[in-house]
């Protein structure tokens, strides 16, 4: 019989971990367990992950200078929240035109393309700029950039029961956040005042949890974009902050990278530089960087596609979470075919329901979940070898074990390349068809925009141009798909399957059929916003 076992070494483990008897609430606990040091196994789990030495973008003075600089985040923070806040008060006060009102234009004709580039391009990097988590962190802290010792709020770790289920409850989020959108069709864009009281809704709920629970938890598990920017920036090229010698960092004693200095924070999403394999979890808020007390962490750049690709340790979470984010942009786009109006409006006369429906909005996102699901069962019933043993592990969620997770955690982090590409793909014929109007609704500010004006009805695309754009980004969604799935099957999957060349075809199969069925959908929606 062939045992299964994996490299281990102290980890990051979600906010409510359990301490044991008789310690303190120290965030050390969350990210170490105040277990002994252990190096037996370093080598082999992070040996994939590790940057190289010479992509350590601080290593270069004036990079280093700037990071080290406390006003830093806050610069990055301001702009965003000076705009944020414009998109409040003209959506309240503004002109009742979407188009020309700029609180609507920029984020629904911009804003989010912006985001989907930078989460591929970098990952995290709209979490460094954040102005929701940034005006709770300022609030709590008591401090725009300075560090300080006392903070406002209650502190409280999230539950362990919470705690355990990790990006699962920030798709939770986003599923209600959009359902939201829909039902007061905010995203349309529809009535400026319904954008603006969105914005005030997330700074609210933020604003709470940032008062009622320690550091950012509200950034990790709760924001509706957190699980969204985290699977989808596993593509980017900035690994994050990383610990530079990681025997320094395992023997250091003090861990202020977590517990803080009087030079920076403890890190805000409870991520131990030592033991990061992927930019999962990394905010990019140079905190540990700041309070590292050996110069042992740098910022590095990576590979694309690394911390999908590379990671010896999955998370259950981020597979389901792939899935469900794939079932709900599959939703929006049958939401925008002929066909889907005709048995929606049908389903609603029937069971006197109202748009969007419930049992469409969940039964479709739930459906093409458990098809992913389905299939990983399939698979790993048809392809798994039966003398080797998945043991069993872990007391929560996150950390069980079984010959399911083995086979279907591998299949969805394979397709995070399609998934991001669909998700930036669904917001192209806002930004083509719309995106020029920015410039009449600044205008408007000064009462010189208007709806006859030449870039207000301009179009940077025609929609069967849209249509070739969204058809080609969904091709190198799903070419970056089937190249993860190939090499990611190779790795994780082979060793257990009993015909290993099978359970790789299946993969990138998996992977193709999702590109396929994307591709089909765009050609079918002609362009829809």
């Amino acid at each position: 019989m062939t045992t299964l076992t994996e490299a281990g070494t102290a980890v990051d483990e979600p906010a409510g971990a359990a301490r044991p008897a008789g310690t303190t609430r120290d965030p050390v606990v969350t990210a170490v367990h105040l277990r002994p040091v252990r190096r037996h196994g370093m080598e082999e789990r992070f040996a994939p992950t590790d940057p190289a030495p010479g992509w350590d973008v601080a290593r270069h003075p004036k990079v280093a200078r700037l990071l080290r600089n406390r006003r830093f985040q806050f610069l990055l923070i301001l702009p965003n929240q000076i705009v944020f806040w414009a998109v409040i008060l003209l959506g309240l006060l503004g002109t009742v035109v979407p188009g020309l009102n700029f609180g609507t234009a920029i984020t629904w004709y911009l804003w989010f393309c912006l985001v989907f580039v930078m989460m591929v391009v970098v990952g995290r990097a709209w979490c460094a700029m954040c102005p929701f988590g940034g005006f709770g962190e300022w609030v709590q802290r008591r401090a725009l950039w300075q560090r300080t010792q006392k903070v406002l709020g209650l502190g409280r770790k999230l539950p362990e029961p919470v705690a355990q289920y990790g990006f699962l409850l920030s798709v939770g989020s986003f599923l209600v956040l959009t359902w939201i959108e829909e039902t007061f069709n905010i995203a349309g864009p529809g009535a400026p005042h319904a954008t603006s009281w969105m914005v005030v809704g997330i700074v609210a709920s933020a604003l709470v949890f940032f008062l009622a629970f320690e550091r950012r938890t509200f950034c990790r598990y709760v924001c509706p974009l957190s699980a969204l920017i985290g699977t989808v920036g596993a593509m980017g090229s900035v690994a994050g902050f990383r610990t530079r010698d990681r025997d320094v960092c395992v023997a250091c004693e003090t861990k202020e990278c977590m517990r803080g200095s009087s030079s920076g924070y403890g890190c805000p999403w409870y991520t131990w530089p030592g033991s990061a394999d992927s930019n999962l979890a990394c905010g990019l808020c140079t905190e540990c960087y700041k309070s590292c007390p050996s110069d042992n962490i740098g910022l590095f750049l990576q590979k694309p596609m690394t911390s999908v690709v590379a990671p010896t340790r999955r998370r259950f979470d981020v597979a389901w979470a792939v899935a469900v984010l794939w079932g709900l942009v599959i939703y929006q786009q049958l939401n925008a075919t002929s066909v889907y109006g005709t048995v929606d409006n049908w389903l609603n006369t029937t069971l006197h329901l109202r748009y969007p429906d419930p049992v469409d909005y969940v039964g479709i996102i739930g459906l093409v979940a458990l098809v992913m699901g389905g299939a990983a069962w399939v698979v790993q019933h048809a392809l798994a070898r039966r003398d080797v043993v998945i043991p069993s592990g872990g007391t929560n969620y996150l950390e069980r074990t079984s010959r399911f997770r083995a086979f279907f955690v591998p299949l969805m982090y394979g397709l995070i390349p399609v998934v991001g590409a669909d998700y930036f793909a669904r917001q192209l014929p806002k930004f083509f068809q719309h995106v020029p109007r920015l410039v009449p609704s600044v205008g408007a500010w000064f009462g010189a925009g208007s709806t006859h004006s030449t870039l207000y009805r301009y179009h940077l695309l025609a929609d069967p141009r849209i249509v070739l754009v969204q058809v080609l980004v969904i091709a190198l969604g799903t070419l970056g798909a089937v190249s993860t799935s190939w090499k990611i099957s190779g790795r994780d999957l082979a060793g257990i399957s009993s015909r290993p060349l099978a359970v790789r075809l299946v993969a990138v199969g998996l992977a193709l059929a999702c590109g396929v069925s994307a591709g089909v959908l765009y050609v079918v929606m002609h362009a829809a916003p």
